[in-house]
C-alpha cells in the first residue's frame, strides 16, 4: 500500500506542477479576465459558450485547479487513514491546507481584479504572496511523496540546517523577484534590448520596470550561495548535482529570456526550472537532514 500511495503522491505533485505552469500562462497571455469578475462561475455560467481564447485559457485553468484540489484532498484522506501519526500524514495535511489557501488566493486575483492589464502595486504584492504559498504547496507535496517512498523524517538539529535553510530562502527570493520581472515583462513589453535597458534605468519608468533590473543581480548572487551551500552537504551528493545543474539551467534560461525579450514559451520554461529547483532543494534538505534509524520513533501502519 505504501508503494501505491507513493506513486499517487508523486503523480499529484506532477499534475499540480502542470496546473501552476498553466496559471503562469494565464498571467503571461493576459487571460485572467477571460471569465470576467465572476468566481467560481465563468462569465456567470458553469460552462462558457462561444468562448474567446482568453476565456478558454482561464476556464481551463479553473477546471484544472478543481481537479488538483480533489487530487490533494484524496491524497490527504488516504494519508490520514493509512499513515496516521507519520510525517507522511502531516505533510499531506499541509498540502491540503496550502491548496485551499492557493484556491482562495487565486479567487482573490479575480475578485480584486488583479488580472489582465492591472498595474497596481497591490497586484505585485498579492502575486508575491501567491507565489510563496505556491512554493510551500510544492514543498509539502514533495515531502509527502518523499516520506511515502520510505525515507525518514528530518532532524532539524543537524549541522546543515542553517545552511540549507538559507539556500531555500535564497531560492524563494529568486522566485519572488522573478515573478515581479515576469509581471513587468507582461505589462510593459519591450521591442529591443536597448529600449528595455533604457526603461530599466529611467527615472520616468514605473517602479515595476525599475525593479526589473534587480532580478538578474539577485538571482546571480543567490545562485552562487546555493551552489556553495549544497556543495558542502555530503549526505545528499546526488541531489546536490541535480540542484547545481538546475541552477545553471535556470541562469542560462534567464539570460536567454532577456535576449529574446521574454517570449511566453520561455517564461514558462523559466518558471518550470524555478519550480524544479525548489523541489530539488527541498528534497536535498530532507535527504541531508534525515534522521538516523536509531532516532526515529517506532510507528504503526494503520491498514484500511
Amino acid at each position: 500500500m505504501r508503494r501505491r500511495f507513493a506513486w499517487f503522491a508523486w503523480a499529484v505533485l506532477g499534475f499540480n506542477l502542470l496546473v501552476i505552469l498553466w496559471g503562469a500562462l494565464v498571467r503571461a497571455s493576459k487571460s485572467g479576465e477571460g471569465c470576467g469578475d465572476h468566481w467560481p462561475l465563468c462569465n456567470g455560467v458553469v460552462l462558457p459558450h462561444a468562448a474567446q481564447i482568453a476565456t478558454i485559457i482561464e476556464f481551463t485553468h479553473r477546471a484544472s485547479t478543481g481537479i488538483a484540489f480533489l487530487s490533494v484532498l484524496a491524497m490527504a484522506i488516504w494519508a490520514f487513514r493509512a499513515f496516521r501519526g507519520e510525517p507522511v500524514s502531516r505533510a499531506a495535511s499541509a498540502s491540503l491546507f496550502f491548496i485551499v489557501t492557493e484556491a482562495l488566493l487565486g479567487a482573490g486575483l479575480v475578485l480584486f481584479k488583479y488580472v489582465g492589464a492591472d498595474q497596481s502595486a497591490g497586484r505585485a504584492i498579492y502575486l508575491s504572496a501567491h507565489l510563496v504559498n505556491t512554493m510551500l504547496l510544492l514543498a509539502a507535496m514533495s515531502l509527502t511523496a518523499w516520506w511515502a517512498s520510505g525515507h525518514r523524517a528530518v532532524d532539524l538539529s543537524g549541522a546543515n540546517t542553517t545552511t540549507l535553510g538559507l539556500a531555500l530562502i535564497a531560492a524563494l527570493v529568486i522566485a519572488i523577484t522573478g515573478a515581479m520581472t515576469a509581471l513587468s515583462d507582461t505589462l510593459y513589453p519591450v521591442t529591443s534590448l536597448g529600449a528595455g535597458f533604457t526603461a530599466d534605468f529611467s527615472a520616468a519608468s514605473p517602479p515595476l520596470i525599475r525593479l526589473r533590473v534587480l532580478h538578474p543581480v539577485i538571482a546571480l548572487a543567490a545562485s552562487v550561495y546555493i551552489i556553495v551551500a549544497v556543495s558542502t552537504v555530503m549526505r545528499a551528493q546526488r541531489f546536490g548535482r541535480v540542484v547545481i545543474a538546475l541552477v545553471a539551467a535556470q541562469l542560462a534560461a534567464g539570460m536567454l529570456n532577456i535576449w529574446l525579450l521574454a517570449p511566453i514559451w520561455l517564461q514558462l520554461v523559466h518558471l518550470l526550472l524555478a519550480d524544479l529547483l525548489w523541489i530539488a532543494l527541498v528534497l536535498l534538505a530532507a535527504a541531508a537532514l534525515e534522521q538516523s534509524p536509531s532516532r526515529e520513533p517506532v510507528r504503526t501502519l494503520v491498514h484500511t
